[in-house]
């Protein structure tokens, strides 16, 4: 019939179609795998089988990437050593000495800040006490029921948040049993890291995309680390300074707790400013707490805005929203001190999934290498803004270019 033949006509003008499409995205070097979902679906399956995995083991995974991050922030002083001519097993121990260091000085000051913060609070009781109570009789002059809140502010002893302070401290620094796991790994890393630039160089002619985002990872991480810590420092120690100068009590506490706050990309700042607010207004009212506010903000405005950006560079090409979203992501899988290791593990998935495949290049973009989108942007606002210009001097505008559009 002849609605059979005009239909088996256009089947025969689909198949046609499909065959140009499919011979112009192979002469393009482009592959559509016609199972395509369903390898989407079974990535996403292992992508949440792995998260699942490493949150079983976070106890010890969190540990060991931890000391990897400080073998590879480290690395470099080995170099320096090895090329003035030390021998590479004192070089391993010099630099295991130096990471020792740092972290019996973090710990000493960690300690040194609980004590403050124990002395602190029996100071405040009756203050806080008082807050609550009057934030409870607030709630029940706006409608709602602060029975309950009445009954917590006048049972509150701040003494309590010292076991929890201590609890939290613990949970981030580890158990004896993740200090022996720490040490121990670092001691292998460093051991086992003088051998690294020997396999690169044996990696190279077989995998070279390999080979050079793994360096490219290292330098990456190192670069974010060092200048993250350098800045936390200078961040710690001018609140430090400023909020003795306002007059807040525990000003060293609050200082320690922005250095470390430092490492938690966007939501480390209200993290570190809350402590700091609610005792500044126990002692000075709102002054103090306006004070704090504008001092943080100026001091994490310059720092992490501005200073931290221009010295990392594209060490972290990762946009605001995947920073974000790994900072809660990691936070969940293996606890507090997966917010702060966020940047690092985020660029290892990176390394193992994008960067080391030569296919998913397309994808950099969408994740924060925005330097080509940048561009092709600046191009679109100058030919907008020439156009805007155009209509007002009454000029017919420029016709679009549908090769640069498709372009």
């Amino acid at each position: 019939m002849w609605w059979t033949r005009k239909r088996s006509k256009s089947d025969a003008d689909e198949a046609e179609a499909d065959a140009e499409a499919t011979a112009a995205r192979a002469a393009a070097g482009v592959h559509v795998s016609q199972h395509r979902n369903a390898y989407i679906l079974l990535g996403l399956a292992g992508g949440v089988v792995t998260a699942f995995g490493i949150a079983a083991i976070g106890g010890i995974f969190a540990p060991v990437f931890f000391a990897l991050v400080l073998t590879i922030c480290v690395h470099p002083l080995r170099i320096a050593l090895e090329k003035r001519g030390v021998p590479r097993g004192l070089a391993t121990g010099s630099v295991i000495a130096a990471v020792t260091l740092l972290l019996i000085a973090f710990g000493y000051a960690v300690l040194v800040a609980i004590t403050q913060f124990a002395e602190l609070l029996p100071q405040f009781k009756d203050q806080i006490i008082a807050w609550g109570q009057s934030a409870a009789d607030w709630l029940s002059s706006i409608g709602i029921n602060a029975d309950e809140l009445h009954d917590i502010a006048s049972s509150f002893d701040p003494s309590s948040l010292i076991g929890f302070l201590g609890g939290l401290v613990g949970g981030l620094t580890g158990w004896v049993s993740i200090l022996v796991i720490v040490f121990t790994m670092l001691l292998l890393m460093a051991m086992d890291a003088g051998f690294v630039p020997t396999l690169l160089q044996q990696l190279y002619p077989v995998r070279p995309i390999v080979a050079v985002s793994l360096v490219s990872y290292g330098s990456n991480v190192r670069r974010y680390m060092v200048v993250t810590t350098v800045l936390g420092l200078a961040q710690g120690f001018i609140n430090w300074i400023a909020l003795l100068i306002i007059g807040v009590p525990g000003a060293f506490i609050w200082g320690l707790l922005a250095f470390v706050c430092s490492f938690i990309p966007n939501i480390g700042y209200f993290i570190a400013i809350i402590p700091p607010i609610i005792f500044g207004g126990l002692v000075g009212g709102w002054p103090t707490v306006i004070a704090v506010i504008v001092v943080y903000g100026v001091i994490n405005g310059v720092i992490q805005s501005v200073i931290q950006p221009r010295v990392v560079g594209k060490a972290v090409n990762l946009s605001q929203t995947i920073t974000f979203f790994s900072v809660l992501f990691w936070a969940v899988v293996i606890g507090p001190i997966g917010a702060i290791l966020a940047i690092p593990l985020t660029l290892l998935v990176r390394l193992l999934l994008v960067d080391t495949n030569p296919s998913m290049s397309w994808v950099r973009p969408m994740l924060g290498e925005l330097d080509e989108t940048k561009a092709i942007m600046a191009k679109f606002d100058a030919d907008a803004k020439a156009a805007r210009k155009a209509r007002k001097a009454g000029q017919p505008a420029a016709a679009p270019n549908p090769e640069a559009a498709a372009g």
